[in-house]
């Protein structure tokens, strides 16, 4: 199950790097003309302003996926203590009851 997501991320992360590239090349393609309008000055700065958001998007829901994993291994490592001491106090309770040594 982890291969899965593991590779869904990949392709979401390669998909949102090749828009990237396009959006980019894009603009530097647009740049490169000269141009004297101030509407075609405002596209470009709109176009920038949509990657920034895009950009800052992706790191909000990365970083929000960094701490869903690590809250849910901080979770597995508590439910794995707590199974160990549930063992560990039937160890105790049988020394107790003498059933072993």
């Amino acid at each position: 199950m982890t291969s899965f997501h593991g590779r869904r991320s990949e392709q979401f992360s390669s998909l949102l790097f090749s828009l990237l590239i396009l959006f980019v090349s894009g603009i530097a393609g647009a740049s490169g003309e000269p141009s004297n309008s101030k509407s075609e000055r405002k596209a470009s700065s709109a176009g920038i302003k949509v990657v920034i958001v895009c950009l800052g998007l992706v790191a909000v829901i990365g970083f929000s996926v960094f701490l869903f994993k690590l809250w849910q291994k901080k979770k597995r490592e508590e439910q794995h203590a707590r199974l160990l001491k549930l063992f560990e106090d039937d160890d105790e309770l049988e020394v107790e009851l003498g059933i072993r040594d």
